[in-house]
């Protein structure tokens, strides 16, 4: 089992993470700040070498919404109502992405989280906020995934 409850070995990757190459990197309670890391691989790039737009949102609504589920202890996931997103640069094939990701308000209605997507250097690369309704985080089992 890995060292985070809310990311279990156990449970598998969802085919969404593995097609992201997702990775956890932490959990900050006090921000409310989810940390992972994503490698960019060949099959995510369009022929100018970077990232698909489509697929930058992806990367940002991974990190956004493993921060809510982690501010719940793994009992809740957020389901997307809006996604508005800023790409500052294009995310080269190859690089090394740092996601961040936080919840800024959650309600029993709606939760309002936001995330970035940075270089290990620092660089900006896009950014964006999100507005859902919580649901009862679902299992491969109960999905039939798994």
């Amino acid at each position: 089992m890995s060292d985070d409850a809310f990311y279990p070995d156990e449970a598998g990757q969802s085919p969404h993470t593995a097609l992201l190459g997702s990775q956890f990197v932490g959990w900050d309670a006090a921000t409310q700040t989810a940390t992972m890391r994503f490698t960019v691989t060949r099959a995510m790039t369009t022929w100018r070498g970077g990232v698909q737009g489509g697929l930058v949102a992806g990367y940002l609504d991974d990190v956004m919404g493993y921060a809510y589920v982690a501010s719940t202890d793994g009992e809740m996931a957020p389901l997307n109502l809006e996604i508005s997103m800023s790409l500052i640069r294009l995310i080269p094939e190859g690089a090394t992405i740092i996601g961040k990701g936080r919840v800024v308000k959650a309600g029993r209605r709606v939760v309002f989280l936001e995330g970035e997507l940075l270089g290990e250097d620092g660089t900006t690369y896009a950014r964006a906020t999100s507005t859902a309704i919580p649901t009862p985080r679902p299992t491969p089992t109960e999905t039939g995934m798994g």
